[in-house]
């Protein structure tokens, strides 16, 4: 049995408040294009198909065309919601696409739903579970204390009985932990205070588990439990990593032979940091694709005269421009909070904005607004 592992689509996402929409459908091509040569039993969606619980039309439509490209090539999707999804939305027409070859499986209701799918070697049991919390587990388990998404995962895994003699995988969307944390993006969600964390060690009857909810890649604690990561970069914490589509290949019974399948964005994300003049420089632009979607760090000593401006016109998907000065440690700069109080960093701000430095009522004005806002906070 085959089949490509994603998750973490993250439909109709914004980066900087521009629209990823054309890179998905881009990017949701090229992974049917991957299906023809690769030609996989079934495609596994583990959660995050949207990224707002109420989707845009565009990616309803963008959604719509992936699941038909790959209804056209006969290969059964089975596709769980995440954090991100409504359920009932995402739940809509499921009965009448299983009849196509789409298994949704949107809406907890109390057990992980079973699907099972044939090869060469015997039967594949397929186990959905949806994105489920302490709250949507209670109604289903009266007699039992779930306190946590932990005991909402077990009590969940408990109302089921997986045949140990067959192949069985589980699609989950948790966040899974191991002996050590896994790696995180800034692209994800976070909970507070670790109440979402599901132990690993509640998945080991199962012979691959696929993951979905962090966006790197990764496996947690043996290999066969598996985060596929998301197939676009997100933010820019995920630029150095590459983006796949792990494809697993179920041979007989704890035979799993797991594979990388590299995806080639429409624009890369990128960081790119140096003097202004040197970033400019058109052998620089010319490295790499100029319409790629960039940060870019400037290390001038001095103020320069509209950067923004001046790099757009050699890199017109520039969404983000960070300042560092030279020898400052580059875990100052970007997303890092400034050491110095905030009334000196305004002031700096007025005077690079007004040409004049901030002094007498004015000052004694911002000192008091920062000062009364603290005493709020």
């Amino acid at each position: 049995m085959k089949f490509f592992h994603l998750s973490d689509l993250h439909i109709g996402k914004r980066l900087c408040e521009v629209s990823l929409g054309e890179d998905q459908r881009f990017l949701l091509r090229q992974i049917l294009t991957l299906c023809e040569t690769h030609r996989p039993d079934a495609l596994v969606i583990a959660g995050d198909i949207y990224d707002k619980t109420v989707p845009p039309a565009e990616s309803v439509g963008i959604l719509d065309e992936f699941l038909t490209g790959s209804a056209e090539l006969g290969i059964p999707v089975l596709l769980i919601s995440g954090n991100h999804d409504s359920p009932e939305r995402l739940d809509y027409g499921s009965r009448l696409l299983e009849a196509r070859g789409i298994y949704l499986e949107g809406i907890f209701r109390g057990a992980p739903r079973r699907v099972m799918l044939e090869d060469a070697f015997g039967p594949v049991d397929f186990w959905l579970l949806p994105f489920v919390k302490g709250a949507s587990a209670r109604p289903f388990f009266p007699d039992r204390e779930i306190k946590n998404e932990q005991d909402a995962v077990q009590a969940a895994l408990s109302a089921i009985a997986p045949d140990p003699a067959r192949r069985n995988v589980l699609v989950a969307h948790q966040f899974v932990t191991g002996s050590g944390a896994p790696f995180r993006s800034d692209s994800e969600t976070v909970s507070v205070g670790g109440s979402d964390n599901v132990d690993v060690s509640l998945f080991d009857v199962f012979d691959y588990v696929a993951l979905g909810h962090l966006h790197l890649p990764q496996q947690v604690g043996r290999e066969t439990v598996r985060y596929c990561g998301s197939p676009l970069k997100y933010s820019f914490s995920e630029w150095k990593i590459p983006k796949s589509v792990t494809m697993v290949e179920l041979k007989e019974k704890g035979d799993v032979e797991i594979s990388q399948l590299p995806l080639t964005p429409l624009r890369d994300l990128r960081q790119i940091e140096g003097p202004l003049e040197q970033l400019l420089d058109p052998g620089v632009v010319s490295a790499a694709d100029p319409m790629d979607y960039l940060r870019v760090i400037l290390t001038d000593g001095e103020e320069q005269l509209d950067p923004l401006e001046r790099l757009r016109q050699c890199y017109p998907n520039l969404l983000r421009l960070d300042f560092r000065r030279r020898g400052e440690a580059p875990g100052l700069s970007g997303d890092a909070a400034p050491a110095r109080p905030l009334p000196e960093l305004f002031a700096d701000f007025y005077e690079m904005q007004q040409g004049a430095s901030l002094e007498g009522e004015k000052k004694r004005l911002a000192e008091k607004v920062f000062e009364e806002t603290a005493e709020e906070n």
